[in-house]
């Protein structure tokens, strides 16, 4: 018996809708080992006990969503929108259902829906560290993008000087020494010397 209430599987049957975590009554009954029926009769006998913060019905759009979760088969299966059934109203069936079997499945869940709030708290805290350390180190974002730019910048070959388009215009005096040679330089030529 001990491996068919297994926390690990329990905590796989664990739905939020409507913001509470829930079982359903198929897999409540597939626990409890007790025809889905058998379990809803028990429950439509004793309604008192299970006011809407314990059980509810779900909605259509509801099971829709969670048959896609769930992989529910679309030939067969119930004809009525299932129960789903908070932590308290788990812990009321174990009045209703007076098996054996009953309370040891109750023992179970109640002590799966104690790790499952432990993990919850533990992921808030998690998320309250990291929403912290996002605070402290927002401005910081600004400040290591200039310093990627500045860097991107200095990586960057120099920029060369486009070369200027045009004639070039030397000195005067930089004009005449070059013909005084050129002159110089023709008439050495021309005597031989």
């Amino acid at each position: 018996m001990k491996d068919l209430i297994e926390a690990e599987g329990i905590k796989d049957l664990i739905f939020v809708i409507r913001g509470h975590r829930v079982l359903l009554d198929r897999h409540l009954a597939e626990l409890y080992d007790v025809e889905t029926g058998a379990l809803n009769r028990a429950v439509k006998r004793n309604k008192g006990r299970f006011p809407a913060d314990f059980m509810f019905e779900l909605t259509a759009s509801e099971w829709k969503n969670l048959k896609c979760q769930i992989g529910t088969s679309r030939w067969g299966g119930t004809r009525a929108l299932p129960h789903a059934f908070t932590e308290q109203g788990v812990a009321m069936l174990s009045g209703v259902l007076s098996s054996q079997r009953a309370v040891q499945v109750n023992i179970a869940i109640m002590r799966t829906f104690v790790k499952v709030r432990g993990l919850l708290s533990a992921h808030k805290d998690l998320a309250a560290r990291l929403d912290d350390l996002e605070r402290r180190f927002a401005d910081h974002d600004g400040h290591i993008t200039s310093l990627f730019d500045a860097i991107r910048e200095l990586m960057a070959p120099p920029v060369k000087a486009a070369p200027k388009i045009g004639f070039k215009v030397k000195d005067r005096a930089e004009n005449t020494t070059l013909a005084l040679r050129t002159k110089k330089n023709a008439l050495t030529e021309v005597s031989g010397v």
